[in-house]
């Protein structure tokens, strides 16, 4: 193993650590959810954090969080502090998942049986 393969390690916290500069993915996983849509918006640029680069470079179609992360081999906490910086710089477009269905009040739902049970 080179010493390049070292550094990809996916068990190195110091490597963790300096890719979200210190920053935890707490308040960013508010935002992103396991199946929030990733798309990119813009190119990567070679000034760029290669790990945002890559996100740019592989979600030129969309992408869920789950499979950036599987893809980067990288933690979720550590990915969604990389799409928050994007998603700042206005560089992905994050898309929620299909929103779960409202359901209707509880007791309308009950008033609706009652009726029904009368006729």
């Amino acid at each position: 193993m080179s010493a390049a393969d070292q550094d990809w390690d996916e068990g190195n916290p110091e490597r963790l650590y300096v890719i979200t500069r210190g920053r935890s993915g707490l308040a960013e996983q508010t935002t992103f959810d396991l199946v929030t849509l990733i798309v990119a918006r813009s190119d990567a640029t070679p000034t760029m954090q290669p790990e945002h680069a890559a996100i740019l470079r592989i979600c030129g179609s969309p992408l869920s969080v789950a499979e950036i992360s599987a893809y980067l081999r990288l933690p979720i906490s550590v990915v969604t502090v990389l799409l928050a910086d994007l998603l700042a710089e206005e560089r992905i477009e994050a898309r929620s998942s299909v929103p779960q269905a409202i359901l209707p009040d509880r007791a309308l739902i009950e008033a609706v049986m009652h009726g029904l049970q009368k006729l």
